[in-house]
Protein backbone atom coordinates (compact mmCIF):
# COMPACT_ATOMS: atom_id res chain seq x y z
CA UNK A 1 0.00 0.00 0.00
CA UNK A 2 1.12 3.29 -0.96
CA UNK A 3 0.15 6.80 1.21
CA UNK A 4 -0.15 9.95 -0.70
CA UNK A 5 -0.23 13.39 1.06
CA UNK A 6 -1.38 16.65 -1.02
CA UNK A 7 -0.12 20.29 -0.21
CA UNK A 8 -0.08 23.02 -2.19
CA UNK A 9 -3.71 23.73 -2.63
CA UNK A 10 -5.23 27.53 -1.27
CA UNK A 11 -6.76 30.30 -3.34
CA UNK A 12 -5.55 32.51 -6.01
CA UNK A 13 -6.74 35.05 -8.26
CA UNK A 14 -7.50 33.99 -11.85
CA UNK A 15 -4.74 34.33 -14.03
CA UNK A 16 -2.67 33.25 -11.24
CA UNK A 17 -1.10 30.21 -10.43
CA UNK A 18 -0.12 27.29 -7.59
CA UNK A 19 1.78 23.94 -7.58
CA UNK A 20 0.55 21.16 -6.30
CA UNK A 21 2.63 18.47 -4.69
CA UNK A 22 1.68 15.03 -3.43
CA UNK A 23 4.38 13.43 -1.75
CA UNK A 24 4.11 9.03 -1.40
CA UNK A 25 5.35 6.93 1.54
CA UNK A 26 5.10 3.03 1.89
CA UNK A 27 5.75 0.79 -0.94
CA UNK A 28 6.59 3.45 -3.35
CA UNK A 29 9.38 1.03 -5.53
CA UNK A 30 5.48 -0.54 -7.26
CA UNK A 31 4.44 3.01 -8.36
CA UNK A 32 3.46 2.17 -11.93
CA UNK A 33 1.26 5.26 -12.91
CA UNK A 34 0.31 8.83 -10.52
CA UNK A 35 -2.38 10.83 -11.41
CA UNK A 36 -4.13 13.84 -10.76
CA UNK A 37 -8.21 14.28 -10.29
CA UNK A 38 -10.58 17.26 -9.45
CA UNK A 39 -14.18 17.29 -8.31
CA UNK A 40 -15.68 20.35 -7.68
CA UNK A 41 -19.16 20.44 -5.61
CA UNK A 42 -22.01 18.42 -6.63
CA UNK A 43 -20.15 17.12 -9.47
CA UNK A 44 -18.01 13.91 -10.24
CA UNK A 45 -14.02 13.75 -9.78
CA UNK A 46 -12.65 14.67 -13.08
CA UNK A 47 -9.33 13.53 -14.67
CA UNK A 48 -6.96 16.36 -15.04
CA UNK A 49 -3.55 14.36 -15.86
CA UNK A 50 -1.14 11.30 -15.11
CA UNK A 51 2.58 10.46 -15.67
CA UNK A 52 4.09 6.88 -16.13
CA UNK A 53 6.49 6.49 -13.52
CA UNK A 54 9.33 4.66 -15.20
CA UNK A 55 8.84 6.81 -18.05
CA UNK A 56 7.59 10.46 -17.27
CA UNK A 57 5.12 10.24 -20.47
CA UNK A 58 2.43 12.22 -19.42
CA UNK A 59 -1.43 12.45 -20.66
CA UNK A 60 -3.22 15.57 -19.54
CA UNK A 61 -7.41 16.18 -20.00
CA UNK A 62 -8.45 19.15 -22.78
CA UNK A 63 -9.41 21.10 -20.72
CA UNK A 64 -6.49 22.03 -18.88
CA UNK A 65 -3.73 21.00 -21.74
CA UNK A 66 -1.47 23.97 -21.94
CA UNK A 67 -1.92 25.09 -18.64
CA UNK A 68 -1.28 22.48 -15.98
CA UNK A 69 2.25 20.61 -16.44
CA UNK A 70 2.34 17.04 -14.54
CA UNK A 71 5.61 16.15 -13.28
CA UNK A 72 7.32 13.51 -11.00
CA UNK A 73 10.80 13.70 -8.93
CA UNK A 74 11.22 9.84 -8.67
CA UNK A 75 14.11 10.04 -5.86
CA UNK A 76 11.72 12.04 -3.42
CA UNK A 77 8.84 9.92 -4.49
CA UNK A 78 6.72 13.34 -5.19
CA UNK A 79 4.54 14.25 -8.20
CA UNK A 80 3.65 17.60 -9.48
CA UNK A 81 0.86 19.36 -11.26
CA UNK A 82 1.87 23.08 -11.90
CA UNK A 83 -1.01 25.17 -12.66
CA UNK A 84 -1.06 28.28 -14.82
CA UNK A 85 -3.46 30.73 -15.98
CA UNK A 86 -6.21 29.19 -13.48
CA UNK A 87 -9.58 29.88 -14.31
CA UNK A 88 -12.69 30.36 -11.67
CA UNK A 89 -13.86 26.93 -13.37
CA UNK A 90 -10.92 25.32 -11.86
CA UNK A 91 -11.70 25.52 -8.39
CA UNK A 92 -12.48 22.15 -6.55
CA UNK A 93 -10.81 19.51 -4.54
CA UNK A 94 -7.51 18.20 -6.18
CA UNK A 95 -6.64 14.87 -5.59
CA UNK A 96 -3.56 12.64 -6.24
CA UNK A 97 -3.88 9.17 -7.03
CA UNK A 98 -1.26 6.09 -7.29
CA UNK A 99 -1.15 3.26 -9.60
CA UNK A 100 0.76 0.87 -7.81
CA UNK A 101 -0.46 -2.91 -9.18
CA UNK A 102 -2.13 -4.27 -12.18
CA UNK A 103 -5.12 -2.48 -13.29
CA UNK A 104 -7.16 -3.05 -16.31
CA UNK A 105 -8.41 0.26 -16.77
CA UNK A 106 -7.00 3.39 -18.10
CA UNK A 107 -4.85 6.05 -16.30
CA UNK A 108 -7.32 8.56 -17.12
CA UNK A 109 -10.15 6.87 -15.71
CA UNK A 110 -10.72 7.01 -11.71
CA UNK A 111 -10.83 3.11 -11.38
CA UNK A 112 -7.97 2.90 -12.81
CA UNK A 113 -5.47 3.46 -9.17
CA UNK A 114 -5.78 1.50 -6.13
CA UNK A 115 -4.00 4.41 -3.43
CA UNK A 116 -5.43 8.18 -2.86
CA UNK A 117 -4.94 11.08 -1.29
CA UNK A 118 -7.39 13.16 1.19
CA UNK A 119 -7.06 16.14 -1.23
CA UNK A 120 -6.18 19.57 -1.39
CA UNK A 121 -8.76 22.12 -1.83
CA UNK A 122 -7.85 25.07 -4.66
CA UNK A 123 -10.13 27.88 -5.05
CA UNK A 124 -9.67 30.28 -7.80
CA UNK A 125 -11.46 33.94 -7.44
CA UNK A 126 -12.41 35.70 -10.28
Amino acid sequence: QVQLVESGGGLVQAGGSLRLSCAASGRTFSTYAMGWFRQAPGKERDFVAAINWASGNTVSADSVKGRFTISRDNAKNTAYLQMNSLKAEDTAVYYCAARTKTIVISITRAGGYDSWGPGTQVTVSS
